[in-house]
């Protein structure tokens, strides 16, 4: 026995629904597609769009615009605390570039801000975009110094 000799299961497979084949085939004239109009020309699926609705405006711009995001606008800052900090043992002056060595924050293109949780046990000076005010005091009590960049 060869495979070309080996007979499909009954129904497994349907014949095509042959279309525009006189009146008694049932789809005979207009082969299902109505009387005239975009529809029942050929082409006619691509030549629309997503939400064409023949001309007439459409759903999309019939509707009302509301809502606003402010989220393209929104500053996200990598949060580091002084706890953390004195933990890794950095000293001297620590930037971004020395948080990034420690793996304390993940990327140099974002901003910087210092959180004041945890102690500080000797001065250092920290550079950052953003300082809080806990940070700030505790900084200064351990005559640290905080810069801006």
């Amino acid at each position: 026995m060869k495979i070309g000799n080996i007979p499909r299961p009954r129904g497994s497979r349907k014949k095509s629904k042959r279309l525009g084949l006189g009146h008694g085939s049932g789809t005979g004239k207009t082969a299902g597609k109505g009387h005239k109009g975009q529809r029942a020309r050929s082409g006619a699926k691509r030549g629309r769009r997503t939400g064409f609705e023949g001309g007439q405006n459409p759903m999309h711009r019939r509707l009302p615009k509301i809502g606003f995001s402010n989220e393209p606008f929104r500053v996200t800052y990598q949060v580091v605390n002084i706890g953390a900090i004195e933990e890794r043992g950095l000293e001297g002056e620590v930037g971004p570039a020395e948080l990034h060595t420690s793996g304390l924050i993940r990327k140099l293109s974002l901003p910087v801000k210092i959180l004041g949780d945890g102690t500080l046990s000797r001065g250092i000076t920290v550079k950052a975009h953003k300082f809080s005010k806990t940070a700030l005091e505790k900084l200064a009590l351990v005559n640290g110094k905080a810069e801006v960049l």
